[in-house]
This record gives C-alpha cells, structure tokens and sequence, in this order.
C-alpha cells in the first residue's frame, strides 16, 4: 500500500509518517517544498501544494490511500485527480468545528466542512477524523510568555479540550490501517477538558517558572494579532471562545477505543515542550 501524505511538515503528518513507516508502509510524504523535507530514511517525497492543482496528477500517481489535509480551494479537483490514479480511501483531517450549527457561516470551520462535503460526493472511500482543540495550538502562546513571563486571553475561563498530536498520528494510522476503522465519522478529544487559565498553570508547572494568564479586552487581543491574524478568523475565534467561556467541553472516548489506550494528557504534552515556553 502506498500512502500519500500531505502537509508533511505539519506535527500530525510526521508523527504519521514514521508510524506508517515503521510498520514497513510505502510511504510518499508531499510538500510545497520538498527539499526542506527530512522523512525517515527509505521514505520517499513529492512536490504537491493543495492549491496548486497542476502538480496532481504526478503526487497522486501510483497512491492507494491519501492522509489529507483540510485544503477547500481546489478540492474538486483533487479528488478527481485522485479517482483517476485509483486511489481508493482518504483519511481526512478535518476539525470538530464543523459540528457547531452555524458552520457554515464561521470561517474557521468552513473550508473543513467543504473538504468533507466534497469526500461524501466522492466515490472514493472516506475516513473523517474531527478533532477539537490541538495541544499544540498552545505554542501560540511560546513567544509572549518567553519575552515577559505572561499571555494575555480574552477569555481565560474558555474551555478546550487538548489533543496530543501523536494520538492523532496513532488514530489516523488506525484508519489507514484498520478495515474495521475505514469510512467511519470521528469526534476526537484530548481526556480532560481545560480552560485556557488552567493550561498555563499546567505549563508553569512544566517549566518550573511562573506564567501569568492576564485577562484583556477583545478589542485589546484583536489590536495585539491583526499583524499575523485576519479579522475574520479573529473575530470567530474571539466568538469560540466566549461560547466555551465558563463551560467545560464534552470529552469522547472515541480517541481511546481507536488507538487502544487513553490518550496523552496536555501534562505530558507540556513536559515534551517546555523547553519552548521557557525562559533563559
């Protein structure tokens, strides 16, 4: 089975790529940059950029199944492009956004919802991994609390539920791997659900050194990111946020019954990373 991996650079698609590896997978890791790609050894790499459709054809050829993703913009033409080479199931890594009632209309969740309203037109066979918040998503955090001790949230008191990047390896490798996961719809969570305040205590813990959670405005946050950060997205996330502002989210135990053990905690995240949120 040859496996085309997608967002190769991305924390999920590595950990996924030396898993399908190790388990002796033929495995083609695909970047817009495939020269600043370093796949285990034996692994092969193919120049592809999702909006870029010219370059389908030669990354889909010879392909069985595709860990995808979410890239909306020429999706279409993707999975044609896919049908064609006779790849025959894609893994989608898609976001539990898209279960929120006004998806459609919310940014962030949109370009997820699209990709799977494509995959559920496709003939070929589809797995749609929905997870909610990534651990990783904590980085954004790293440079703000290593220049000042401190992160400034305009909710502190929202909730998420953190999922270790290698358990989304290990589930998405269950799917390409497991007929008895193939085609199915998964909402996937971290095992414990916490608020923004409560995950920089767990990283001040982790480092050894106090961090400080400093409640501001949203009109504050907003003027802080609009360098890196469209307003749009803002604006949605700022709304995500207030609606988890006080309500812990509903944990699944879709995670563990795919991987066969519970997942890792944002603790365990925290200590493998805290060498980024810590200061000289």
């Amino acid at each position: 089975m040859t496996v085309l991996i997608t967002g190769s650079r991305g924390r999920v698609a590595r950990a996924l790529t030396a898993l399908l590896h190790d388990r002796g997978s033929d495995v083609r890791v695909a970047s817009r940059k495939p020269e600043e790609v370093e796949p285990p050894v034996g692994v092969r790499t193919t120049a592809l950029s999702l909006d870029e459709p010219s370059g389908f054809p030669a990354a889909l050829a010879g392909v069985d199944s595709v860990f995808l993703y979410a890239e909306a913009s020429h999706i279409g033409a993707f999975l044609e492009q896919a049908e064609r080479a006779g790849v025959g199931h894609v893994v989608l890594l898609s976001s539990a956004s898209v279960m929120e009632p006004d998806a459609e209309r919310d940014p962030i969740a949109r370009h997820h919802l699209e990709v799977e309203t494509a995959l559920a037109a496709s003939p070929i066979a589809s797995t749609v991994l929905r997870p909610g918040a990534f651990a990783a998503n904590a980085l954004q955090w790293a440079w703000p609390i290593k220049a000042s001790g401190a992160v400034n949230l305009p909710y502190p008191g929202a909730y998420t539920d953190p999922v270790h990047e290698a358990d989304l390896a290990e589930a998405a490798c269950a799917a390409l791997t497991d007929s008895r996961v193939r085609g199915g719809t998964y909402h996937l969570t971290g095992p414990e659900s916490l608020s923004f305040a409560e995950q920089v205590e767990v990283l001040a813990d982790a480092t050894g050194q106090p961090i400080a959670a400093v409640p501001v405005s949203r009109e504050a946050w907003r003027a802080e990111t609009a360098e890196h950060l469209p307003e749009a997205f803002a604006e949605a996330l700022l709304d995500w946020w207030k609606a988890l502002d006080g309500t812990p989210t509903v944990v699944t135990d879709t995670l563990e019954r795919l991987i066969g053990r519970p997942p890792r905690t944002f603790t365990s995240w925290a200590a493998e990373n805290a060498a980024a949120f810590t200061r000289p």
